[in-house]
C-alpha cells in the first residue's frame, strides 16, 4: 500500500493526481493530511507507523517551506517521494522545490517535479513493481497505452500534415 499526505488540504489537487495513477492501476493507498508545522506529533505518529501499517512508499506534498517529505524521510526507512507544490506563499515553487530536492546526506526524498503528483504516483508503483509481479505486468501495460499514444499522433501528423494538411515529403 501506498500512503499519500500532504501538508494541507490545499494540496489536494496536486496530491490527487497520485490517488487518480494508483487507482487506474489497481494500487492499495490510503490518502490524508499531516502538517510537518502544524500537527509535528500526527507526522511523526505517521512515520514510525507507516510501516507496520503495510505501508511500503510514502509520497509527501507540500509548498512553501516544503518540510514535510524531508521530515518523514528522517523518521522513517521508507521510500519517499517528494511532489514540491506552488502554493499561494511560494516563489514560483522553486522554495518547495529545493527545500525537497536539497535533502542532507543519509536522508534521501526522491524528488518529482513542481505538482507532479501523477509522476509521483507512477514512481511509487515502480518502486511497488520492483517486488509485485501484478503491478509490474500493470505498469507494463500503462508504458505500451503510452507509447501507443505517441505512434497514434506519429500517424496522424504524417497522414494530416503539421497543420492538418498532407506534408508532401
Amino acid at each position: 500500500m501506498i500512503g499519500i499526505i500532504m501538508g494541507s488540504k490545499s494540496d489536494l489537487p496536486i496530491m490527487s493526481e497520485a490517488a487518480k495513477v494508483l487507482e487506474e492501476l489497481g494500487v492499495q493507498f490510503e490518502l490524508t493530511v499531516v502538517s510537518a508545522h502544524r500537527t509535528p506529533h500526527r507526522m511523526i505518529e505517521y512515520a514510525e507507523n507507516a510501516r507496520p501499517r503495510g505501508i511500503k512508499v510514502i509520497i509527501a506534498g507540500a509548498g512553501g517551506a516544503a518540510h514535510l517529505p524531508g521530515m518523514v524521510a528522517s523518521i522513517t526507512t521508507l521510500p519517499v517521494i517528494g511532489v514540491p507544490i506552488k502554493s499561494s506563499n511560494s516563489i514560483d515553487g522553486w522554495d518547495s522545490v529545493l527545500s525537497i530536492l536539497q535533502m542532507p546526506a543519509g536522508v534521501p526524498v526522491a524528488t518529482v517535479a513542481l505538482n507532479g503528483g501523477r509522476n509521483a504516483g507512477i514512481l511509487a508503483a515502480q518502486i511497488l513493481g520492483t517486488f509485485d509481479t501484478t503491478v509490474a505486468q500493470k505498469l507494463q501495460k500503462f508504458k505500451e497505452i503510452l507509447r501507443d499514444k505517441v505512434l497514434e499522433s506519429v500517424q496522424e501528423i504524417e497522414e494530416n500534415g503539421w497543420q492538418g494538411e498532407k506534408i508532401g515529403f
